[in-house]
């Protein structure tokens, strides 16, 4: 039995998965170069901002500090930020002398103690007689430091002026601001991710209608795809319309013509088995014999023809319940035997033809009804779902007779072969229906019954 496939969006093989990883991939991509991006612009901006206010700073350091007639430094700056008078706040400002003459200092009230400052060796003076460099602060923080000697008098007395900023401070800054940034980024991914899932579910739904209208065309519940489609599918599902109705049509007259093939060989066949008769004697019933095998051969390939032809195009449905029933009820009235049976409360739907299902249990009957002594019993189950998403339910038949042994139950499948002589009937029972069976992808076992007999054990196919 050909089994369909049990794939799921949640595969590898499955169109939604693929679009949906390579979507989602895609947002992961962007939104990680754009949370770089927008970080590194924040990072340079709010550095050019704050060498900016350093700069600032110094400028007004500088406005701010003058010499007394006798060389000494004063001024009291106001640099307008309050962080300058609160002790060891990380932001700082400092004047010195370097000239001889020059004496005193300028310090910021946060300026608890001297920090000291990097050779000029090591650090040098630009064009602008200015340098930046960084260093430790005094409660442990990194120091941004802008520094600049000034000519500040006539005497051309020379100052060294220092602004500090705390460069800890603007670090934390940033690492807020990236944090906040990545949080709403990432909410906003997982928004969008979502989003475009639920989009491309959605857009993809046509194609689950597709599968589930093929599913009921190939279960017998619909003759055809109905309904709208979009724009893109509707082409496909008039095509596989077409197709269906093509096959309808090939199967319909392959159909009638192997009907017409058994009517007009069974008339011939049925003269020459009849002459054959008639005419008696040795070469009489060689005449009769090989028309008769002629005759089976010609109902076996045809009905195999037919199996065949239906099996690969549209499921037939048959109820198992009532038809079990009827042939049971028509056994015991030919048999005079009452006969056991259990059926499942569920319903149960055979996916082949009605008349295949009654040569399949009718030949079990009535074998089981030839051997038995005294007692036979029919029990239908209906298996869950297997690993191929079908279901399947199985017809037992048991008797209390003598059995096959093991080692003969292969023979007794073959065609014409018989295990007793002296028992009626032409050895063709078992052999049709392990052809059947095997026609529709099922199973058919020969057991050793509870009840001391044959148990045969039919497993096919249920419509879901």
């Amino acid at each position: 039995m050909e089994e369909r496939s049990s794939g799921t969006i949640f595969g590898p093989r499955s169109l939604a998965f693929r679009v949906i990883a390579f979507s989602t991939g895609w947002a992961i991509l962007a939104l990680i170069v754009i949370s770089t991006v927008i970080s590194t612009l924040y990072r340079q901006a709010s550095e050019r901002g704050f060498d900016s206010l350093l700069s600032a700073h110094l400028f007004n350091l500088i406005g701010s500090v003058g010499v007394s007639p006798n060389g000494v430094l004063t001024g009291s700056p106001n640099l307008g930020d309050l962080s300058f008078s609160e002790p060891n706040s990380g932001w700082y400002y400092s004047v010195e002398p370097v000239s001889g003459d020059l004496s005193g200092q300028v310090r910021s009230a946060s300026m608890t103690q001297p920090i000291p400052s990097p050779p000029i060796s090591e650090v040098p003076f630009n064009a602008q007689f200015q340098r930046s460099y960084q260093i430790d602060g005094l409660g442990g923080e990194e120091l941004t430091v802008v520094e600049s000697e000034f000519v500040l008098d006539s005497e051309n007395r020379i100052a060294r002026f220092r602004v500090m900023g705390n460069r800890t401070e603007l670090e934390n800054e940033i690492s807020i601001f990236e944090r906040q940034l990545f949080t709403y980024l990432a909410i906003f991914g997982l928004g969008m991710v979502a989003i475009n899932a639920l989009a491309i579910l959605l857009g993809l739904r046509p194609l689950n209608r597709v599968r589930n209208a093929l599913a009921m065309v190939r279960e017998g519940q619909a003759q055809r795809l109905d309904g709208r489609f979009p724009a893109e599918i509707e082409p496909l599902a008039n095509e596989t319309n077409a197709l269906i109705e093509n096959n309808r049509r090939i199967v319909e007259r392959s159909r009638t013509q192997v009907g017409n093939l058994a009517h007009s060989l069974k008339t011939p066949l049925a003269v020459l088995t009849n002459e054959g008769r008639a005419l008696g004697g040795p070469k009489g019933t060689l005449i009769a014999e090989q028309a008769t095998a002629m005759r089976d051969q010609l109902d076996h390939y045809l009905r195999r023809a037919r199996m065949a032809a239906q099996r690969d195009s549209v499921v037939y449905r048959t109820p198992v319940k009532p038809l079990v029933e009827r042939l049971v009820r028509v056994i015991e009235k030919l048999g005079r035997m009452k006969i056991a049976l259990v059926l499942p409360a569920e319903e149960v739907v055979f996916a082949g033809e009605r008349e295949d299902l009654e040569e399949i249990v009718g030949n079990l009957l009535e074998n089981a009804m030839k051997w038995a002594n005294s007692r036979v019993s029919v029990t239908t189950v209906l298996a869950p779902a297997g690993a191929d998403g079908q279901r399947r339910f199985t017809i037992a038949i048991e008797d209390d007779g003598p059995g096959i042994p093991e080692e003969k139950a292969r023979e007794a499948l073959k065609r014409g072969k018989k295990l007793d002589e002296t028992k009626p009937g032409t050895g063709l029972g078992l052999a049709i229906v392990a052809e059947l069976v095997n026609e529709y992808g099922g199973k058919l076992s020969l057991e050793r019954s509870e009840l001391g007999g044959l148990r045969a054990v039919v497993e096919l196919r249920s419509v879901q």
